[in-house]
Order: structure tokens, then C-alpha cells, then sequence
């Protein structure tokens, strides 16, 4: 099977956006409490979404044991597998192994042959997470709970469930991140109408009050 080709449908799977692409867009964004907008997960796919990772996580071990650095992030039983492996074969049992858990909706394989990558090298990609995710809490028109950042030696891939509007300025704020060589987007796109209805409810007014 090949793991590009997303099975659920409304997901998009852009790759190799590339650091040239135009400048930010500066886009309107929503003031008061929805820019404290949580994820947009329910309660029981965030448990589900835990549970694939912690799960596929075991089963790789199992597997391949201390031949290969895997890293499972799933997001909306959404899985991205990253990381590395020594043969193609040990990328393959990866993917097959997550495809058989209980839950998973896609699977999509960015696992690279080639040695596991040095703890320098991790800790660099960890850094590279956290000033992707304060460039997003930076940003005056994104929610940014509602993205999920992994980064594998200089990739960032994002995730999440996103209007086409915020998959655009995300990808702008992130690809002006220092140390980013090339975003990969994983996003579930959603409406306008959809996102609204995500939203936190405004307070009510309390009427007594002068």
C-alpha cells in the first residue's frame, strides 16, 4: 500500500512547500475568547489519538527493537510516522503495524532509511518544535492549540483541523521559523461554518450588572 494516498477524505497532504513561497498574509483575526480556543478533538478522539501512540509506539518496539528510532504521532486518528529505519522492509512492517491498530483512519509514512539520528540531532529537532509552537502563540490570527508540530532534522510537519485560511497562515508563520528547511502539512480542512461552531460560546452579559 502506499501510504500517500490519505484515505479519509477531506485531509490534505501537501509535501515539500519549499522556504521560497510568498511572503506572509496578513489575515483578520477573531478577538475576545476564541483565541482561547482549545483543541478541536473531541474528548474521546483525544483518548483514542493517545492511545494509537502509545500502542504503535510498543508494537514497533517489539518489532525492531533498538534498530530503528520511530516516532507515532497520531492526530484525529490521523497517524504520521517519522523517524528512521535501516531497510525498507523495516519501513513497511512500521507502516503495517499501525495500519492494524484499532482506530487508525490513515496512515502516512515519512520514515526515512537511513541511520537513527544522534541525540544532538533530537535535541536540535526539539528546540525546532518549541520555536515553531511560540512563532504559532506569536501569531495574532491563529488559534494555536489547534496545530500539532513534530520536526524530524529540519522538517517540520503540522497536523490539525484547520480552515484553508489558517492552513495558509500557518504554513507562512512556520516557514519563517530559523531552522526550518521544508514544512509538510497534514491538515484536516474544515469550513468556516464548521470552525464557528468549534468556537467557544461569547460570556453572557450579566444583565443585573450596572
Amino acid at each position: 500500500m502506499n501510504s500517500r494516498n490519505v484515505k479519509a477524505g477531506g485531509l490534505v497532504l501537501l509535501l515539500s512547500l519549499g522556504l521560497s513561497a510568498c511572503a506572509p498574509v496578513m489575515l483578520a483575526g477573531f478577538a475576545g475568547t476564541a483565541m482561547v480556543a482549545s483543541d478541536r478533538r473531541t474528548s474521546g478522539t483525544q483518548l483514542e489519538d493517545e492511545t494509537i501512540e502509545l500502542r504503535g509506539s510498543a508494537r514497533v518496539r517489539d518489532a525492531l527493537g533498538e534498530r530503528a528510532h520511530v516516532n507515532i504521532t497520531s492526530y484525529n486518528r490521523q497517524v504520521l510516522l517519522s523517524g528512521e529505519v535501516a531497510t525498507e522492509r523495516d519501513k513497511q512492517i512500521v507502516e503495517g503495524l499501525l495500519e492494524k491498530l484499532e482506530n487508525v483512519k490513515t496512515v502516512v509514512n515519512e520514515v526515512s532509511i537511513m541511520q537513527p539520528t544522534s541525540l544532538s540531532s533530537r535535541s536540535n529537532d526539539l528546540l525546532l518544535t518549541a520555536k515553531v509552537k511560540a512563532a504559532l502563540v506569536d501569531s495574532r490570527d491563529l488559534f494555536a492549540n489547534a496545530f500539532k508540530i513534530v520536526a524530524e532534522r529540519g522538517t517540520v510537519y503540522v497536523m490539525g483541523r484547520v480552515t484553508q485560511r489558517e492552513a495558509t497562515s500557518a504554513t507562512n508563520v512556520i516557514r519563517n521559523v530559523n531552522g526550518v528547511n521544508k514544512v509538510v502539512r497534514l491538515f484536516e480542512i474544515i469550513s468556516e461554518d464548521e470552525l464557528r461552531n468549534l468556537l467557544p460560546p461569547p460570556p453572557v452579559e450579566d444583565k443585573g450588572k450596572k
